[in-house]
C-alpha cells in the first residue's frame, strides 16, 4: 500500500486490483459466464452468480473450481440444484458434516488419496480456465484503458466477448 508521502507529493490514489470470476465451457472453451469485481471480493462469493448466469445458456453437470470456491454455501447451493462440485478442498479440512454431506463427502476422498480424487473427477480439466485467462491477457494486455468503473467491466465484457469470437472462428 502506498504511504501517505506518495499520494500527497503526486496526487496519486491507489485505485486497486480488479478481478475477474469466468466460468468456462471445458468443451467448447467459451466464456460462457463472466462476473468482474474489486479487490474485496473473494472468490467463493461469486461462484453462485456465475452458476446461475451460465445455467441460463446451457445446462451444467458439474463445477470444476479450485480452493478459493470452497465453503459450506457453494456446496450447498450445487447440491440444490443437482450439480456436482469438483471443488478442491483445504487440506486442513474437517470432516465433520456441518449440515453439508456433499462436502464431507469430497473432504474424506480427497484426503484419503488427492491424486486419485483429481483423475476421477477430471479436476486436471482447470487448465481451460487458466489457458483463458493466459489467452486473454497475451491478446489484450493486463491493464484496462477505462476509468470509471461501469467502463471498465463494459471493456472487460468486450474483451471476452471478443476472445469468445476468436475460439469459434480458430474451431470451426
Amino acid at each position: 500500500m502506498e504511504s501517505g508521502w506518495i499520494r500527497n507529493k503526486w496526487n496519486k490514489e491507489r485505485r486497486g486490483f480488479i478481478k475477474i470470476h469466468i466460468a468456462v465451457d471445458i468443451k467448447t472453451k467459451h466464456i460462457v459466464s463472466m462476473k468482474v469485481t474489486k479487490e474485496d471480493v473473494s472468490d467463493n462469493k461469486m461462484l453462485k452468480p456465475l452458476v446461475h448466469l451460465a445455467a441460463t445458456s446451457s445446462p451444467i453437470n458439474k463445477v470444476i473450481a479450485d480452493g478459493a470456491y470452497d465453503s459450506l454455501d457453494n456446496f450447498r447451493y450445487l447440491d440444490q440444484i443437482d450439480i456436482e462440485p469438483d471443488i478442491k478442498v483445504r487440506k486442513n479440512s474437517s470432516t465433520s458434516t456441518d449440515g453439508c454431506k456433499p462436502r464431507k463427502l469430497v473432504v474424506i476422498e480427497q484426503l484419503k488419496d488427492m491424486k486419485r480424487w483429481e483423475k476421477k473427477h477430471g479436476y486436471g480439466m482447470r487448465w481451460i480456465a487458466e489457458s483463458t485467462f493466459s489467452s486473454i491477457k497475451r491478446t489484450f494486455g493486463e491493464y484496462v484503458a477505462s476509468i470509471k468503473w461501469n467502463n471498465i467491466v463494459n471493456e472487460l465484457l468486450l474483451k471476452a466477448y471478443i476472445y469468445n469470437v476468436f475460439i469459434s472462428k480458430a474451431t470451426a
